[in-house]
C-alpha cells in the first residue's frame, strides 16, 4: 500500500525542486550582452571582468531591472555585480538611473550609486552624487545633498532626501530650498508628490515671492496652481502689512490672502495694528476687510485710539488710506470714547466721521440711542453726524464739528443737575492734551448752566435762548459761558426752578454706554466660538532607510559573502559609517573559515 504513494510523492517533490531551481535562477544576475571576458584573480578574486566591445555596452538583466555599462565585474558566487562607466539602469521600465559606478546585489535588491547620479522618473529628475537605490521597498535614498527638478514646480535642494515610487513623493529633510520663477520656498522638513506638485511644509519655513513673503510652522503649498494654506505661528509680510492668523489661505497669483482666528494686521507705515478673528487681504488693492471682534489701534501722539465695530475695512495705498467701520461702532482714547453706527476714517485728510447710518422713524422710542456720541472728560457730546479733525503729519486732534441737533451735557460739580447746552451745530477746539478748551454752539442755541461761586456754593440756574453760546473751558470744568444775541435768559434759585424744566428737549444722558477701557469696546458684543481649525496632521519623521529589514538583508547576504577574512562583505562595504558603527558585533559578517 505504501509503495503506491511512493511515486507520486516523488514527483511532486521532483516538481517542487524544479520550480525551486527555476526561482532561484531567475534571481540570478544575468549577463545579456558582453564584449571581452577575463579575470584578475589578484585584484577580483572569484570575479569575471566584462569589457565594452563596438557592437555596444554590457548588457546585464536581474528581474525587472537591466543595466547597461562600459566595463562590469561580476561576482556569480555573490549574486553581485560592479558597473563602470557611462552606466545606465532601467526599473521596471519606468525609472531611470545614470551614474559613473552601480554596485548592485541580486540578494539583497540593493543599488549604491555614485559619481554624477542622476535618477528620471516620468514626473521629475534627481541629481546627486552618491544614491541607495532598494528595489523592494521601492524607494531612492540620497544623504549628501541633492537636486530634484520638476519643470512646473521648479528646483528642490536638499541636504536629505527620499523618494517613494509607489507614492511618487519626495520626502526631504535639511535645508531645504525649492525655486521657480513665481517664488521660493526654504525649510527643514518638505514632503512633495510629485505627480500633483502638492507641497507640505513642517518646522520653520518661508515662501517668499516679489510680493510678499509667508511664514509658519507647517503649511501646505500647490506649486502648480500656487495656493497654499500656513499654520502654527502663520504670518505673511505684504510689504508695509503683516498679516498674522492661527490659519492663512493664500494665493500668489492674485496676492489674496484669507485669516482665521487671532488675526493681527499690523500697518508699518500709518502705525496701526487691526485685529480680529477672520480677515481678507487684497494686495492688489491694497484693502483689508476684518470682522468678529474686529479691533483698529493706531498711534498717535504716543497714545493709541481704538476702533471696534462688527465689520472694519481699510483700503487705499499708505498716502490714501481710507478706515471704515460698519455696525456698532465704538472708539476708546485715554481722554475720550464715542459710540456710532459707522465710522469713516481719511488718514490722508485726518478727517474722522461718525456716523448715524439707521433713519429710524420719529415715532422710534430709541431713535435718539443711534446718534453719534463723544464722551471728552466730563462732557457728553452728541448730533447726527460728528467730524473729528487731525493733524494729518502729527494726528493730533485739533477740532470737531457736530452737524444738526448738537447736543452737550456735562454734570454739575457737585451732581445737582446737568449743564446742557444744545443747537444746530457745534464747532470744539481741543488743546494739546487732546481736551476741549472752547466750543461754539451755532443757531438756535439753548442752555441750562448750574452757576456757583469762588466758594463752589450754587448761585443759581441759568435758562436762556439765543443766537449761539461760547463755552470756555479750564481745567476740566467750564470756566465762562458767553451767548451771543440773547433772545432771553433767567437765573432761578434752585428751589424756584420748575423740575419740569431742568431738561432741553431731546436730553439723554448715556453715561452706563461710556467705554471706560478697551475691554469695555466689546463688551456689549454676543458671545461666538471661534471655528475649530483641523490643519495639517503633525510631522512623520522618516522611517530609518537602512531599517531592521534592509539590515537582516544585508547581513544574510554578508554571511553568504566568498570574501576572505581580510576583505569586508560585498552587500555592507558601502554603507554610511554611522550606518556600520550601529551594527552590533553579532551582526558582523560571519566569515568561512
Amino acid at each position: 500500500m505504501n509503495t503506491s504513494y511512493k511515486l507520486p510523492i516523488l514527483i511532486l517533490l521532483g516538481l517542487i525542486s524544479m520550480f525551486s531551481i527555476e526561482a532561484q535562477q531567475k534571481k540570478r544576475i544575468e549577463i545579456q550582452q558582453a564584449g571581452f571576458l577575463n579575470t584578475d584573480e589578484e585584484k577580483f578574486p572569484g570575479a569575471t571582468i566584462i569589457t565594452r566591445d563596438d557592437s555596444g555596452q554590457v548588457h546585464i538583466t536581474h528581474e525587472s531591472i537591466s543595466l547597461w555599462c562600459d566595463r562590469a565585474i561580476q561576482y556569480k558566487a555573490d549574486n553581485f555585480i560592479e558597473a563602470y562607466g557611462n552606466v545606465k539602469m532601467i526599473e521596471s521600465d519606468t525609472i531611470t538611473m545614470d551614474a559613473k559606478y552601480v554596485e548592485y546585489s541580486g540578494k539583497t535588491q540593493l543599488a549604491f550609486a555614485s559619481g554624477h547620479v542622476i535618477l528620471t522618473t516620468p514626473d521629475s529628475e534627481l541629481k546627486t552624487d552618491t544614491l541607495y537605490f532598494d528595489r523592494i521597498k521601492q524607494q531612492a535614498y540620497y544623504r549628501t545633498g541633492g537636486t530634484v527638478v520638476k519643470d512646473t514646480s521648479g528646483t528642490i535642494t536638499s541636504k536629505i532626501g527620499r523618494y517613494y515610487m509607489n507614492l511618487k513623493k519626495y520626502k526631504f529633510i535639511d535645508d531645504v530650498v525649492l525655486v521657480n520663477k513665481e517664488s521660493t520656498i526654504n525649510t527643514n522638513f518638505f514632503d512633495f508628490y510629485e505627480d500633483t506638485g502638492h507641497a507640505y511644509l513642517y518646522g520653520p519655513s518661508t515662501i517668499t515671492t516679489p510680493e510678499s513673503k509667508t511664514y509658519c510652522e507647517r503649511g501646505f503649498y500647490n506649486t502648480e496652481l500656487k495656493i497654499g494654506y500656513a499654520v502654527k505661528k502663520a504670518k505673511i509680510d505684504y510689504d508695509n502689512r503683516i498679516v498674522e492668523g492661527d490659519s492663512l489661505y493664500f494665493d500668489n497669483n492674485t496676492n489674496f490672502a484669507s485669516a482665521t482666528n487671532h488675526i493681527k494686521v499690523t500697518d508699518t507705515i500709518n502705525n496701526s495694528v487691526v485685529t480680529g478673528h477672520y480677515a481678507e487681504v487684497y494686495k492688489a488693492k491694497d484693502s483689508v476687510f476684518i470682522t468678529k471682534r474686529a479691533l483698529v489701534a493706531t498711534l498717535q501722539e504716543k497714545d493709541s485710539i481704538y476702533i471696534h465695530a462688527d465689520t472694519l475695512m481699510v483700503t487705499g495705498k499708505p498716502e490714501k488710506r481710507i478706515t471704515r467701520a460698519f455696525r456698532n461702532v465704538r472708539l476708546f482714547k485715554s481722554n475720550m470714547s464715542g459710540k456710532a453706527d459707522s465710522i469713516h476714517v481719511n488718514h490722508a485728510t485726518g478727517l474722522t466721521q461718525m456716523i448715524n447710518i439707521s433713519k429710524l422713524s420719529n415715532n422710534d422710542p430709541f431713535a435718539v440711542k443711534h446718534k453719534p456720541i463723544l464722551w471728552n472728560i466730563k462732557n457728553q457730546i452728541t448730533g447726527d453726524t460728528i467730524h473729528l479733525k487731525s493733524n494729518p503729519e502729527t494726528e493730533k486732534i485739533d477740532s470737531l464739528i457736530v452737524f444738526d441737533n448738537a447736543f452737550v451735557i456735562s454734570k454739575d460739580t457737585l451732581d445737582a443737575g446737568y449743564n446742557q447746552i444744545n443747537g444746530k451745530k457745534l464747532i470744539g477746539l481741543f488743546n494739546d492734551d487732546n481736551e476741549l478748551y472752547h466750543v461754539d454752539i451755532l443757531k438756535n442755541a439753548q442752555s441750562i448752566y448750574y452757576m456757583r461761586n469762588e466758594n463752589n456754593e450754587l448761585v443759581g440756574i441759568d435758562k436762556s435762548k439765543s443766537g449761539s453760546i461760547q463755552i470756555f473751558i479750564s481745567d476740566r470744568e467750564i470756566d465762562e459761558v458767553r451767548k451771543l444775541n440773547q433772545v432771553d435768559g433767567t437765573i432761578h434759585p434752585e428751589s424756584m426752578f420748575p423740575e419740569n424744566e431742568k431738561l432741553l428737549k431731546g436730553f439723554d444722558w448715556r453715561e452706563e454706554e461710556r467705554p471706560l477701557s478697551i475691554d469695555d469696546l466689546f463688551k456689549d458684543d454676543l458671545p461666538f466660538e471661534l471655528p475649530k481649525i483641523k490643519g495639517l496632521e503633525d510631522y512623520k519623521p522618516q522611517e530609518d532607510f537602512f531599517d531592521e529589514d534592509m539590515m537582516e538583508r544585508i547581513e544574510k547576504a554578508d554571511e553568504e559573502s566568498t570574501s576572505t577574512a581580510e576583505d569586508e562583505g560585498k552587500a555592507s562595504r558601502n554603507l554610511p559609517q554611522d550606518v556600520k558603527d550601529k551594527r552590533k558585533p553579532k551582526d558582523l559578517k560571519k566569515v568561512p573559515k
